[in-house]
């Protein structure tokens, strides 16, 4: 679902288009203002779930129908491929092994080309245009989709100047139109237009077929994660025997303490007793001395 920002944009486009006032990009980014275009999160998940079912579907398709096919025939279905809208990943098509045998004929051409769809650039094919088919204007369209995607794998912030040399656009209105038009609308990234800051951010972007290269590396990078994980889990485990011993020695430590409390609570007790039998026995004492030595009073004859 596209956000009634992007549509009031994508209209507005048009509606100039159409009557001719459009005069660039100048007048717009004098205006001073951020335009921002994105796509709205609501069911963005089945969207994106779609797209991929879709692209599953085109590529068992033509891995079957590459199969069955030789020369002349998987050069048109190469072409075919590379050129359908809904179509960004070729590493399954380059692995049938019917391609294998177009090697080293006049048709090894088409298949470096589905090998440039599958991991280059426009850039790319630019440097090696003399060896490579010329392309029809649908595939020139999807060459720059995935150059786009290539440049959202390493930085989520596009300049526009990068993007329009890459790209080889004249202008920012025809830009911000290929980015809103044939990569939001395509569903392939998500992000926002930012005409202050003359940048692309992107939110998310598909990702593209891995090189033997990109496959190694990440292959690397995901073995020093593994490492970097047990060596981080055997330091938590030890942490936590640590742990566990401190509580035990704590628990110990209380338990002594609580044993010395009773051990002193009973001594303090028995003093107690044997100090108060003491001052009980003094005071005995002492009453029948002074009973003894105090003098007997003469009872007064009684008188009748």
């Amino acid at each position: 679902m596209i956000s009634a920002g992007l549509k009031s944009e994508y209209k507005r486009r048009k509606k100039e288009k159409r009557s001719g006032s459009g005069s660039g990009s100048e007048d717009r980014e004098s205006e001073g203002v951020s335009v921002s275009v994105s796509i709205l999160t609501v069911r963005e998940g089945d969207r994106t779930m779609d797209i991929e079912r879709k692209q599953a579907e085109l590529i068992e398709q033509y891995v079957n129908q590459a199969e069955s096919l030789t020369g002349p025939s998987l050069a048109g279905l190469i072409v075919e491929a590379t050129s359908h809208p809904s179509l960004f990943a070729f590493s399954e098509i380059l692995s049938v092994p019917n391609l294998s045998k177009i090697e080293g004929t006049q048709y090894s051409r088409y298949l470096d080309m589905l090998r440039l769809f599958a991991h280059g650039t426009w850039s790319d094919y630019k440097r090696n245009a003399d060896s490579l088919p010329a392309l029809v204007p649908n595939q020139v369209r999807k060459i720059k989709q995935l150059s786009v995607l290539t440049l959202a794998e390493t930085n989520k912030v596009l300049p526009y100047d990068q993007l329009m040399q890459e790209l080889d656009v004249s202008n920012v209105r025809e830009l911000e139109d290929f980015l809103i038009n044939e990569c939001m609308y395509s569903g392939i990234v998500r992000g926002k237009l930012d005409q202050l800051r003359r940048c692309f951010e992107v939110q998310f972007a598909a990702g593209r077929d891995l090189s033997s290269g990109q496959l190694n590396n990440m292959i690397q990078t995901l073995t020093t994660w593994l490492s970097t994980s047990d060596g981080l889990l055997h330091s938590i485990q030890e942490k936590i025997k640590w742990a566990d011993t401190m509580c035990e020695a704590d628990e110990k430590h209380r338990r002594d303490i609580e044993v010395r409390v009773e051990e002193v609570k009973k001594c303090m007790k028995v003093d107690m007793d044997l100090r108060h039998e003491e001052i009980y026995s003094e005071l005995g004492v002492m009453d029948y001395e002074e009973d003894r030595t105090r003098p007997k009073r003469r009872r007064q004859p009684q008188i009748s």
